[in-house]
C-alpha cells in the first residue's frame, strides 16, 4: 500500500471530499499507475515514444534505401565508364588496322599498276612526272580537312604562311625554295624512276622486298651523318637486309636482268633513304600542315622544272609514243591516284597513329604482292628469292625496335624473376602454415621463442 496526493483545481469538487486523502491501493492499482504515464504519452503526444522509435526506424530504411541506390548508382556508373573505355579501344584498334591495311594496299595496287601499265605504255619516266605532279593536291586535301574539322578556321592564305614556317621564319622565299626543294625534288624523282624502271626487270614482290631495305641505309646515314646512337640489332638488321640483296642477285646466277633489275631497286632504296636523312637534318620534323605544304611544294617544282626532261626524251625517241591517243590515261591516272592515296597515308598515318604502323603498313605490301603474283601472274618463286625475301622483311621488323628495347626487355625479366620469387615466398608461407595446422590437429603445441 502506498499514499497518492492528488492536487484539485481551485473551485472544482475534490475526490478527497468523498473518498479521503489517503487509500490502499492492490497490487492491480499499482500496474495501473505505473502504465499510466507512458499511456498518456500515447495518447497525448502526436510525437511520443512510439511515433518516435517509427520515426527513426523510417530514417534508417531511408538511409539504407540511400545508401543502397547509391552504391548501385555508382556501380552503374563504373560499368558505363568500362564500357566506354572498351569501346574507346576497340575503336583505337579498328582505326589503327585500317591504316596499316590502306597503307599496304594502296602500295601493292600502285605496284601491280604499274605492271599493267608496262603491257602498253613503257615510259617510266613519263609514268613518275605525271605521278608526282599529283602532289599538288595534297596541300588543297589538307586544306579542306582543316575546314572540316577545325573550330577556328583560318583562310587559305593565312594557313598557307603557316605551314610555310617549315622552310624558316621567313616563310617560302624564292631563294628558299629553289635552294630548299631542287635537291629534295630530284631524290623524289630518282626515287621513284629508279623504282618504275626495277619493275621492268624483276616482279612485284622482289621489288617491294628489296625497297624495304631503305630501312637499313636510313639507320646507317643516320648513324654516320646525324650521330644518331649505335644499336646492336639494328646492324643485325642492315646486315640482313645487304645478305637479302645478295641472295636476290645470286638467284639468277649475277647475270641478265635480274642484276640489273635487283641494282635498280637498291638505287631507288638508298635515294629514299637518302632524302629522309637530309630531310631530318635540314627541316626537322614536321606537322601535318608543313609536310602536306612541303609536298604540295615538291609537285610544283616538278610541274614547272622537270617538265623538260619528258619532252626532251620523247623527241630523242627514248621514251616515245604515237598516236598520242595510244597512251593509256585510265591507267596512268590509276597509278597516280594511288600513289597519292600512299603519300597522304603516310603523312597522316604518321601524325594520327604511331609512325611504327606506317612502317608495318609498308612491309605487308611484300606478301600482298606475293598473293598477287601467285594468284593471278602464276609466278613460280625459287627457294634462294623466298628465303632472300624473308630475311630483308626480317630486318625490317628489327629495324622497328625502339631504341630503349634492350632495358625494356631486361625490366621485363627482372619483374618476371621478382613475380616467380614472389610467388615461390607465397607457396612457402602456405605449405608452412598447413603444417602448423596438421600439427595442430595432432596435438602438437609449438611454443614461440622469445
Amino acid at each position: 500500500s502506498r499514499s497518492s496526493v492528488i492536487q484539485c483545481k481551485p473551485g472544482g469538487n475534490c475526490p478527497s471530499r468523498h473518498r479521503g486523502m489517503t487509500r490502499q491501493l492492490s497490487p492491480l492499482t499499482v500496474a495501473e499507475d505505473s502504465a499510466a504515464p507512458i499511456l498518456e504519452l500515447q495518447n497525448r503526444s502526436p510525437s511520443g515514444i512510439c511515433r518516435h522509435s517509427r520515426v527513426e526506424r523510417q530514417s534508417r530504411s531511408g538511409e539504407e534505401g540511400t545508401q543502397t541506390h547509391t552504391e548501385s548508382s555508382s556501380q552503374e556508373a563504373e560499368g558505363q565508364t568500362r564500357c566506354q573505355s572498351c569501346t574507346s579501344t576497340f575503336l583505337k584498334l579498328i582505326w589503327r588496322f585500317l591504316i596499316i591495311l590502306s597503307v599496304s594496299s594502296s602500295w601493292v595496287g600502285t605496284t601491280q599498276f604499274v605492271k599493267i601499265t608496262y603491257e602498253t605504255f613503257d615510259c617510266p619516266f613519263f609514268m613518275t612526272w605525271f605521278s608526282t605532279n599529283w602532289n599538288i593536291m595534297i596541300f588543297p586535301i589538307y586544306y579542306s580537312g582543316h575546314l572540316a574539322t577545325a573550330q577556328e578556321k583560318q583562310s587559305p592564305i593565312r594557313k598557307f604562311r603557316e605551314c610555310s614556317r617549315i622552310f624558316g621564319e621567313d616563310g617560302l622565299t624564292l631563294k628558299l625554295f629553289l635552294k630548299r626543294t631542287a635537291p629534295f625534288s630530284i631524290l623524289w624523282t630518282l626515287t621513284n624512276y629508279l623504282y618504275l624502271l626495277a619493275l621492268k626487270k624483276l616482279t612485284a614482290t622482289d621489288v617491294s622486298a628489296l625497297f624495304c631495305c631503305n630501312k637499313a641505309f636510313v639507320f646507317l646515314l643516320s648513324w654516320i651523318v646525324l650521330k644518331d646512337r649505335f644499336m646492336g640489332a639494328r646492324i643485325v638488321a642492315a646486315i640482313m637486309a645487304i645478305t637479302g640483296i645478295v641472295m636476290m642477285a645470286y638467284a639468277d646466277g649475277f647475270q641478265g636482268d635480274s642484276i640489273i633489275g635487283v641494282a635498280y631497286a637498291v638505287g631507288s632504296a638508298s635515294t629514299s633513304a637518302l632524302y629522309k636523312v637530309l630531310f631530318k637534318m635540314f627541316l626537322g620534323s614536321a606537322n601535318f600542315g608543313e609536310a602536306a605544304h612541303f609536298v604540295s611544294t615538291l609537285g610544283f617544282f616538278n610541274l614547272i622544272f622537270i617538265s623538260v626532261t619528258p619532252i626532251i626524251l620523247y623527241f630523242t625517241k627514248v621514251e616515245y609514243w604515237s598516236p598520242f591517243s595510244a597512251v593509256p590515261w585510265g591507267y596512268l591516272c590509276g597509278v597516280a591516284s594511288l600513289w597519292l592515296a600512299f603519300n597522304i597515308l603516310v603523312n597522316v598515318g604518321v601524325v594520327l597513329t604511331y609512325p611504327i604502323l606506317i612502317s608495318i603498313g609498308t612491309v605487308l605490301s611484300v606478301p600482298g604482292n606475293a598473293a598477287v603474283d601467285l594468284l593471278k601472274h602464276k609466278m613460280i618463286f625459287s627457294v634462294v628469292r623466298l628465303g632472300a625475301t624473308i630475311i630483308i622483311c626480317i630486318g625490317f621488323l628489327l629495324m622497328l625496335l625502339p631504341e630503349e628495347w634492350d632495358e625494356i626487355t631486361l625490366r621485363f625479366i627482372n619483374s618476371l624473376k621478382e613475380k616467380k620469387s614472389e610467388d615461390h615466398a607465397d607457396d612457402i608461407t602456405d605449405s608452412s602454415v598447413h603444417m602448423r595446422s596438421r600439427s595442430r590437429a595432432n596435438g602438437t603445441v609449438s611454443i614461440p621463442l622469445a
